[in-house]
């Protein structure tokens, strides 16, 4: 039996058998609880043969089933009830523990009047590198007691956004609901992070509660300074102003691309970090290439203007993109940062280095400025930046030992991309319970990144790189050389990323993700 204890009065299990009462008895347990139904796997055996093996031993026992209508809300009651009046310690359990821990959390959270829970793990995020972590972590420790803290209600596949402004995916398809995608056996918190104390190993929700962990892993992603732009919030999605970085713009901007006929189409990037370094682009040269399709791209005057000071940060990348860019006859503007915007009179304003410019536009496709997030900039986790501050091999917080973040969040000097948080999540979880077991961390992330850079409807760039830019392809150059417009990176985007990240990285499955040993990094 793998027992793990809650707190002096409760452990918790998986399945036990009447013959494992003896040796429950015999390690000092004078009660037990049982929260699983009778009847849910045909090998399970029924209450009532646990009960009298339960009752032989001098044991007393009680059935609290959680499931179908008894909900683990529903039963939360008759829990606490139970734990205060049977003998102590008591030993519940259900198919994996899960259930029994999640009771306890609930039953604890009712009892005290600060409302404050613990969890082994705690989570801080459900997005993407958060419910990998926790999928990679429970694919390691089935029983592990885990929360995750989330407020929202759906979870979408961000990467999508791109093929939805080119008219590719339909916006529907990266969306799912969070439940359905909550790894099976962790408590979901349908709260918002409003503070962290790792001094105390205390988060603090939005209601004023506080939940502590033995360990959290920080995965609450970057925020899209919109504000940063003067005017810009007051016309997003109206006036030919729109963003494929957020879910209901992008269908904005496939409408704007097929009702472009002429004029000109401006498409900006600010400085990094920002999610994807090659997301603006991607929404350039789908645009271009349905204008192109549609015999009106000589029409339309396509400017890139660009805070940065190249194309894109790898060099091996560049003259393919170079070659879309003279293909399309896009203007490029490097050193050119979007400040203002008025959408009923179609105009921008762009700083550069001989000063503020002005431009006249038909469609202004925005990437937003980007910074920290906001309760992580704001607590003792953040840099001077305002990310949490990890090693960038182990993903390990420099200062709080029991911290560890990953995603758009973290410090880490890699491109924000979804195949970055694919390749960290696994070592979050070897590193984290390596640390919950008393040891170092052992696994090490080597800054893998990916960017499909769909230069046309149909081909793709597949640029792959680790840290300081090294060119890490993930296949060999006969089959796909990444620095060369591709249609089989196009189907690896287009049919095989989506089915990966909902079947794989959200259920643990590491297919070509397998954490590297930080003896060997």
């Amino acid at each position: 039996m793998d027992i793990r204890k809650i707190d002096n009065a409760l452990s918790v299990t998986g399945q036990i058998q009447p013959n494992d009462v003896e040796e429950i008895a015999a390690r000092g347990f004078r009660a037990i609880i049982g929260n699983r139904p009778d009847g849910e796997e045909p090998s399970q055996p029924e209450w009532r043969a646990i009960a009298a093996a339960a009752e032989a031993q001098g044991l007393q026992a009680r059935h609290i089933p959680v499931g179908g209508a008894q909900t683990v809300e529903s039963q939360t009651p008759a829990f606490a009830k139970a734990l205060a009046e049977l003998p102590k310690p008591a030993l519940a359990f259900c198919r994996t523990g899960n259930r029994s821990a999640q009771l306890h959390d609930r039953a604890s959270a009712t009892a005290q009047p600060s409302g404050r829970r613990r969890h082994r793990v705690v989570i801080a995020g459900g997005g993407s590198g958060g419910l990998a972590a926790a999928a990679s972590l429970l694919k390691r420790r089935r029983n592990l007691d885990i929360a995750v803290i989330e407020p929202s209600e759906q979870h979408y596949y961000q990467p999508g956004w791109t093929m939805v402004g080119g008219g590719v995916f339909r916006a529907e398809k990266t969306a799912q609901r969070e439940a359905d995608v909550m790894p099976d056996g962790v408590t979901w918190i349908r709260s918002a992070v409003a503070g962290f104390d790792p001094d105390a190993q205390t988060v603090e929700l939005d209601d004023g509660s506080r939940v502590s962990y033995d360990l959290l892993i920080v995965a609450m992603g970057n925020r899209l300074a919109w504000e940063e732009v003067e005017g810009l919030e007051d016309t997003l999605g109206r006036n030919g102003v729109t963003s494929n970085y957020r879910y209901d713009l992008a269908p904005y901007t496939w409408q704007l691309v097929q009702q472009l006929r002429s004029g000109r189409a401006i498409f900006t990037q600010p400085a990094m970090p920002i999610k994807c370094a090659g997301a603006p682009q991607k929404a350039m040269y789908l645009s271009c290439s349905e204008w192109e399709e549609q015999d009106t791209l000589g029409n339309i005057d396509v400017q890139f203007h660009n805070q940065g000071g190249a194309i894109f940060g790898v060099q091996e990348y560049v003259p393919a993109l170079m070659d879309t860019v003279r293909r399309y006859g896009i203007g490029l503007n490097f050193g050119s940062n979007l400040i203002r915007v008025d959408g009923e009179a179609k105009k921008a304003w762009f700083a550069t280095e001989d000063g503020e410019i002005e431009r006249d536009f038909d469609m202004l496709h925005v990437c937003p400025p980007q910074k920290g997030n906001a309760v992580v900039a704001g607590s003792a986790l953040a840099n001077d930046a305002g990310y949490a501050e990890v090693d960038q091999q182990t993903l390990r917080h420099t200062r709080y030992p029991d911290v560890f973040a990953l995603g758009d969040c973290g410090s880490t000097p890699n491109a924000k991309t979804m195949a970055a948080a694919r390749k960290q999540a696994p070592v979050v979880a070897v590193n984290a319970l390596n640390v919950l077991d008393g040891k170092e961390p052992g696994a090490a992330y080597d800054g893998y990144g990916s960017c499909p850079l769909t230069v046309e409807n149909g081909k793709i760039v597949l640029a792959e790189f680790l840290y300081g830019g090294k060119v890490a392809p993930s296949f060999p150059a006969w089959l796909n050389d990444g620095t060369k417009p591709s249609r089989l990176a196009w189907h690896l985007k287009a049919d095989m990323l989506p089915f990966i990240y909902w079947h794989g990285m959200l259920k643990g499955r590491e297919w070509l993700a397998a954490p590297a040993d930080l003896s060997a990094a």
